[in-house]
């Protein structure tokens, strides 16, 4: 028989530094779940990620066991990376702050694709240079 589904609590977490202090204790404390074995085992998931945001989706069951699902790095953060900015322009139809190439862009596009809903590389390439747009990112040809 399958396990009755309590809760499903998505956070975003800096790979391989969660701990049960604030804001993963004060979400996942009225779960009753063990926060330090939660902690330890996204921290040992995470561990080569260092540095980056890795998004978590916990299903948590009655009986305080709990299941972990990771997803891709907020687009956001992989275009911040690529471009070496620290954040998007506020004014984005005036001020540029950053640069990529389209071959970042495929990579970064190639690293959501399983959490896209793109049918094609060509369209997840879209999307993702609709998100560059909107922070001041500019995509230049190699």
């Amino acid at each position: 028989m399958a396990k009755k589904i309590k809760r499903v609590v998505k956070l975003k977490l800096n790979a391989g530094k969660a701990t049960p202090a604030p804001p993963v204790g004060t979400s996942l404390g009225p779960t009753g779940i063990n926060l330090a074995g939660f902690c330890k085992e996204y921290n040992d998931l995470t561990r080569d990620k260092v540095g980056t945001i890795i998004p978590v989706e916990l299903t948590i069951y009655e009986d305080c066991t709990y299941s972990i699902q990771l997803k891709t790095p907020p687009t956001s953060s992989l275009l911040k990376q690529a471009a070496r900015i620290s954040k998007g322009s506020g004014t984005t139809k005036r001020d540029i702050v950053g640069t990529i190439t389209k071959t970042q862009l495929k990579d970064i596009a190639e690293i959501k694709m399983p959490d896209l809903t793109a049918a094609s590389l060509e369209a997840a390439m879209s999307m993702i240079e609709g998100t560059a747009k909107s922070m001041g990112i500019k995509v230049t040809d190699d």
